[in-house]
């Protein structure tokens, strides 16, 4: 396991590499010029030059790649060339959002997909199975803005002034404080240090915050804030998740030791979810790990939609205004976190089926 860990960790490298090469082209190739984008379109050619030469644009493309490569070795990402800060920073205040608003999606993928599986694969051919396969496909068919704009629509603007009125946009309610946890706590640590990112990376989660400083307001108004969003976010995973898990449970119980089960007189809720289950999640679990890094790479229209400022969002920023720095940051973050999940999934292969041996 530990080979094989290690294994995959190195071939992960020239991966990323590639990425950022990949992006670093592209993200130069976009139409358009950055200091009309930025500066405006009536910024002098004078202003432009300087704002260019600034910036280091101005230097050949290889040259840029091998000074953005040297400070990346370094863990600098550069400063972006919208707002002039570290792109490291903007990362700690926006991911967290995404990570928060993914992670809530995923969980209600999970939690409603395979049951809903489940239960259609031992109900063949009846009308939960037929019901649940049409809202599947539904899922999977209906655009996240459409679906957005309809939740938004019913829960704020329909059920408004009604106890299930839920906000339209934005991460927390006006007067609704998140203090760090640091500072609740009293711990005097130095700004602008590794570790004082670190806890304000923690802080900026603000529902793992609201739990340690047991700010119950708090993590109310986050889950109400989060929960349109992630409900609009979930419904493509989910739609995959029932119709895989449908899909391999109706596999599973057909092989001879259910068969084999069954005919030993176990009752057949111990069967399903003991003996066919475990078999039945290993092509679930590849699609979920997909899934998953699909959500944080996908949440662009969502965050949008729902006013989130968080990696979708700022990505479309960083487009539209050619701010080739968190362009490269957040796709680089992106990368990471799909070759993290895939690792995840590879290993958790011999954790679901013993026979699997990773070394």
């Amino acid at each position: 396991m530990v080979q094989y860990t290690i294994r995959r960790i190195l071939l992960a490298i020239p991966v990323l590499l590639a990425i950022v090469i990949v992006v670093f082209g592209l993200a130069r190739s976009i139409p358009g010029d950055p200091c009309k984008s930025i500066l405006g379109e009536k910024a002098s050619p004078e202003t432009c030059e300087r704002f260019i030469r600034e910036h280091g644009l101005d230097q050949p493309i290889p040259v840029q790649f091998g000074i953005y490569m040297k400070n990346l070795m370094q863990g600098d990402m550069g400063d972006s060339i919208r707002f002039g800060r570290p792109v490291s920073i903007i990362m700690i205040e926006r991911l967290p959002v995404t990570i928060e608003l993914g992670a809530t999606a995923m969980i209600i993928a999970l939690l409603i997909g395979i049951p809903a599986g489940i239960l259609s694969a031992t109900r063949r051919n009846s009308a939960i199975d037929v019901t649940t396969m049409i809202g599947a496909n539904l899922g999977v068919s209906m655009p996240v803005f459409f679906l957005g704009l309809l939740l938004i629509y019913f829960f704020a603007v329909l059920l408004k002034d009604t106890p299930f009125q839920l906000p339209p946009s934005g991460r927390i309610s006006a007067g609704v404080i998140a203090k760090p946890f640091y500072e609740i706590y009293g711990w005097d640590i130095a700004k602008g240090g590794v570790k004082f990112h670190i806890y304000e990376f923690i802080g900026n989660l603000y529902i793992l915050n609201a739990i340690l400083t047991q700010n119950w307001e708090l993590l109310w108004d986050v889950l109400r804030h989060l929960l349109l969003p992630a409900v609009a976010l979930s419904t493509i995973p989910l739609s995959i998740i029932a119709r895989m898990t449908r899909s391999s449970m109706l596999e599973v119980l057909g092989l001879d030791y259910v068969r084999t089960a069954r005919a030993k007189g176990l009752p057949n809720r111990q069967v399903v979810l003991k003996h066919a289950l475990r078999n039945a999640l290993l092509p679930v679990v590849t699609i979920a790990g997909l899934q998953l890094g699909g959500i944080f790479s996908g949440a662009v229209l969502t965050e949008t939609i729902f006013g989130l400022a968080g990696v979708g969002l700022s990505m479309f920023e960083a487009i539209t205004s050619r701010d080739f720095p968190i362009i490269q940051g957040l796709v680089i973050i992106i990368a990471f976190i799909y070759v993290a999940f895939n690792l995840i999934v590879d290993l958790s292969y011999a954790f679901l089926d013993p026979r699997i041996r990773l070394d």
